[in-house]
């Protein structure tokens, strides 16, 4: 097995070492110091007489903060070291790091500490794909200070490294000749920082006079954060840790990009997507909502500044249409990746409308949804005039981009996610089920959104007539008959797509089932080929390319269960609601709170535990904020004119559960729960599936 990565970060600024704190990064593998997109620090060792050290513990203080406690090595079982090493790091545009050395001995003692530094300067789809780099390294000791720099023509990057301790710096890092008093200690502050662009100009760290002593404004934003967020009081200490940590991650996660304005919105997760995505950053808003709303304001207007305006067909843009992707690192900057931004998804845009109707909903903020009528306006457009790309009235996708861009632009996006129950792919455009879901719920909101508050009824009504005549074609054309459930998608030719996954939770979030199909829906998502026990998988058990460990065939995603739960609530399964967050819920007690991005679809007796995913992000934005949604699932919490109703349904587990303070256009309110539906957390028959109340 693997040594476990010790990771801190702040926005789209990581450090990921060792359990001794050392980088030693190859060209595929995601360690060292990353800062938009870019690795500034490829290596970071740490010898003492010539020796590396030995892990004792590892204690991570904050997000953006840990400290490793080492030993020299002595080739023995049993260490009765005479030295100590405290390593604080902490990460804040770039890193600082506080290196202790204790002598336990009543001998003084000389030493020699050495830090070896070296970056690859590579791109993180350089990292992904393991390619090579095109420019010019340099290494240069200026000012008391290791100049480590690379340049592409005008594109440059640069890592300054520094001491307070007199050290002899060459180009491979620096040297400390030191003496140890008896009992004494000694230290010195390591200062890491970056520089961006042709300029080179440093970004100053958040971290400049030491850890121990630079923690308060850091510190104080996260306090602020968790005050500022709703109160949870319940029986079972696992569920207020999940809580805890889902906050505490949202707060690691928040990015502020350029457009932003210093406000933050949630990157989508650790290590490969510390960026701005538009489909995770608008489900993540959506699940924060009735924790931390302004998430959600600053995407809406970071998404909208981006909005497509143009067909390129390099960027897969159209008119209208929400990114999917920012990147900031060389390969785009040369053009060799589309990402500036990349539009290739086809689910952000409906999602973008969404979002600013639920966001209205609870905070009443209509002065934001005046000021991005045009961007609304413009993405409902999109839907139509250029997401419609056989004329048949429903969503489909195809990539432009045929060397860089994304095959598959639905949330499922791995080569192998949309199949036959055979096992066959089918071929290009594909309308993959929940994109007509979205579309429908976008339609259906923006008609709201036209009535209410741009007071424009004619559009309200042109788009409730075609939400209402989507929403019939699709009840028509996409259900399978024999399965009773709805297609994956439909293929060019029409044919249904009839894998049984996951999508269709997602339906029931949108709204677009008809009645008379909801409870069969129910009964598959909670039934034995979708339910592990832990939670619904991506693809149902027995179809052709299911797997439990594999992305997007078969592993569960907290965050699609999340909405999965949400849609049954909707159409009145509170029961079944209930039993998926009870599972979810439990998985996060075994993974320490924090839910990873995918887990093994292993039915639940089988495995006595939820099998970890090798390469899953985490912390991961919608995982993250997956516990939040389920609260307000499992408390049937929903937003009524200016009033919040509150309807409990909560596993008998839970016990009393109390969420207070809870912020919106009511002000605060408090919401309160008794655990009462009794949960097997194991695939049930189809039978036993309860009547619901439909809307």
């Amino acid at each position: 097995m693997s040594e476990p990565l010790v990771q801190i970060l702040d926005g789209n600024t990581f450090v990921v070492s060792d359990s001794s704190g050392d980088i030693e990064a190859s060209l595929t593998d995601p360690t060292g110091l990353f800062s938009f997109d870019t690795r500034f620090l490829s290596k970071w060792v740490l010898t003492v007489n010539g020796q590396r050290l030995n892990p004792l513990s590892v204690d991570d203080l904050q997000y953006f903060e840990t400290r490793f406690f080492l030993v020299p090595g002595t080739g023995t079982v049993y260490i009765d070291a005479k030295l100590s090493v405290i390593r604080q790091r902490a990460v804040g545009d770039g890193f600082h790091e506080e290196l202790t050395i204790l002598n336990h001995d009543a001998k003084p003692v000389d030493l020699v500490v050495r830090v070896e530094a070296g970056c690859d300067f590579a791109d993180l789809f350089e990292v992904k794909d393991a390619l090579e780099k095109k420019g010019r390294y340099y290494t240069r000791v200026k000012d008391g200070r290791l100049l480590l720099g690379y340049e592409r023509e005008t594109f440059k990057r640069e890592t300054a490294i520094s001491a307070s301790a007199p050290a002899r710096l060459d180009k491979n890092g620096l040297t400390f000749k030191v003496r140890v008093e008896p009992h004494g200690d000694w230290t010195t502050d390591l200062n890491v920082v970056t520089a961006h662009g042709a300029g080179g100009t440093y970004v100053t760290p958040k971290y400049t006079r030491g850890a121990r002593r630079a923690r308060p404004s850091m510190e104080l934003s996260l306090e602020r954060w968790l005050a500022e967020a709703p109160r949870l009081e319940c029986e079972t200490d696992a569920l207020r840790a999940t809580y805890r940590r889902s906050l505490v991650d949202l707060a690691a996660l928040r990015f502020s990009p350029p457009v932003a304005g210093g406000r933050s919105l949630p990157a989508a997760g650790l290590p490969w997507f510390m960026t701005m995505f538009g489909r995770d950053s608008i489900f993540t808003s959506l699940q924060a909502l009735p924790f931390t709303p302004e998430l959600a304001a600053t995407t809406l207007r970071a998404l909208g500044s981006w909005q497509g305006s143009r067909v390129d067909d390099f960027r897969d843009e159209d008119p209208g249409r929400i990114l999917h992707e920012m990147r900031y690192g060389e390969m785009t900057a040369f053009e060799e990746r589309p990402h500036s931004p990349y539009y290739g998804c086809a689910d952000a845009t409906p999602l973008y409308v969404v979002l600013l109707d639920e966001y209205e909903r609870w905070t009443g903020d209509r002065k934001l949804v005046r000021e991005l009528e045009h961007e609304a306006r413009a993405a409902l457009n999109w839907i139509d005039e250029y997401a419609d790309l056989l004329g048949t009235g429903y969503i489909w996708y195809q990539r432009r981009n045929e060397k860089t861009g994304l095959e598959n632009q639905c949330w499922k996006d791995s080569w192998d996610s949309i199949s036959f129950r055979d096992g066959r792919l089918p071929g290009f455009p594909r309308a993959t089920c929940e994109l007509q879901g979205y579309a429908y719920d976008a339609k259906m909101r923006g008609a709201r959104l036209a009535r209410l508050v741009w007071k424009d009824p004619a559009l309200a009504d042109r788009l409730e007539k075609e939400a209402a005549d989507l929403k019939r074609r699709f009840n028509r054309d996409f259900w399978v008959s024999d399965g009773e459930y709805f297609a994956l998608a439909l293929d060019p030719d029409g044919n249904k797509v009839d894998a049984l996954a996951s999508n269709n939770g997602h339906l029931l979030w949108s709204g677009i089932v008809e009645k008379s199909k909801a409870k069969p829906l129910a009964g598959h998502l909670l039934g034995p080929r979708l339910f592990s026990g832990w939670g619904v998988r991506t693809l149902a058990a027995g179809e052709g390319r299911y797997n439990p460990i594999g992305y997007h065939v078969g592993t569960v995603w907290p965050f699609d269960n999340s909405f999965i739960a949400w849609g049954l609530r909707q159409y009145g399964f509170k029961e079944e609601a209930a039993e998926i967050a009870a599972g979810i819920l439990d998985a996060a007690e075994f993974f320490q709170g924090r839910l990873p991005e995918a887990f093994g679809g292993y039915d639940r007796p089988q495995t006595k535990y939820p099998v970890q995913y090798p390469t899953a992000c985490s912390p991961q934005a919608w995982s993250t904020g997956t516990p939040m949604l389920l609260l307000r699932t499992m408390l049937g919490l929903e937003p009524h004119g200016e009033h919040l109703v509150v309807d409990p349904a909560l596993p008998s587990s839970i016990g009393h559960l109390e969420l207070l303070d809870i912020p919106g256009r009511w002000g605060r309110i408090d919401a309160f729960g008794r655990g009462r539906v009794d949960v097997e957390r194991r695939p049930r028959s189809r039978r036993r599936v309860s009547a619901g109340r439909l809307r």
